[in-house]
């Protein structure tokens, strides 16, 4: 259940974020990253986790990668919201589809993991479809890869260093939190400030916005204790799958044949994927 809630929320947090289209994307950060610092270090706080992770950020290598973790996080999150209020919803999911095959690529360049021959067709077809749109576009999917290529080097610096999730991502939006305060208080003195400025319901919007960051991450965080990474693989597939259906029968966006034939062999490749993961599981027991 924490993991359909934690994947549910993020496939359709894109309607929160059409909400407030209106409102600059870098304000809209701003509020996302003052509640959600706010938020998770009160859950910090409640769990008795602040005295060991004083203890874990003394050490200078991991605090240098928290801070390479903090700029990926920014940049991925920024680049969501500004794909959803500029209507390119379905090029963000087609970044967190590919996400996936992107973390085994980083695995066999970076950590020099092995990839098996099943793995290698995956990777080879997801290739071909981004491949095959840019081509057809005229230019590469930058949205997608940007999005894949920040939320999969994301993930493979977390793997290295030597703090929990909760832990991790309090202290990214705890870093980001000045920067964000400091944004907000420019905004507010050159005038062009959105909150309390436009109306009563934006102001709310806007306000939630560290519940629609930190409440997905923590149900998240309580599904990765619970599950086998094989069930957290094939859950994965439900937000982008969900963003693409917003995109295509909600908000309108244009599905035509080069998207069909893109999408189809980043599907295809995700699917041997999942087979192959799938069976790999079973053999391991």
């Amino acid at each position: 259940m924490y993991g359909l809630a934690a994947y549910t929320w993020w496939g359709v947090v894109a309607i929160y974020f059409k909400a407030v289209a209106h409102v600059n994307a870098f304000e809209v950060l701003a509020h996302r990253v003052i509640g959600a610092a706010l938020l998770l270090g009160l859950f910090m706080r409640v769990q008795g986790k602040w005295p060991a992770a004083f203890v874990a950020l003394r050490d200078r290598r991991t605090v240098l990668t928290l801070l390479g973790t903090t700029g990926l996080i920014a940049v991925n999150w920024f680049v969501f919201i500004w794909s959803v209020a500029n209507d390119h919803l379905m090029e963000a999911s087609l970044g967190y589809f590919i996400n996936p095959l992107v973390n085994v690529f980083l695995g066999f360049v970076v950590l020099h993991e092995r990839l098996r021959a099943w793995q290698w067709v995956s990777v080879a077809l997801a290739a071909s479809g981004v491949a095959y749109l840019t081509i057809a576009m005229g230019e590469p999917p930058v949205i997608a890869m940007v999005l894949a290529g920040s939320f999969g080097m994301y993930g493979l610096l977390r793997k290295t260093v030597g703090v929990d999730a909760l832990t991790g991502l309090t202290f990214e939006t705890t870093l980001l939190w000045p920067l964000a305060v400091g944004y907000v208080v420019f905004l507010g003195v050159r005038g062009d400030l959105a909150f309390a400025h436009i109306s009563w319901r934006t102001d709310v919007l806007l306000s939630v916005g560290g519940i629609v960051t930190a409440a997905p991450l923590l149900w998240f965080a309580n599904a990765a204790k619970r599950l086998k990474l094989s069930t957290l693989g094939f859950l994965q597939y439900i937000a982008p799958s969900m963003q693409f259906l917003l995109a295509v029968l909600v908000f309108g966006e244009p599905f035509e044949r080069m998207h069909a034939v893109s999408f189809g062999l980043i599907w295809l490749g995700l699917t041997a994927f999942s087979i192959e993961s799938l069976a790999t599981a079973r053999r391991k027991g």
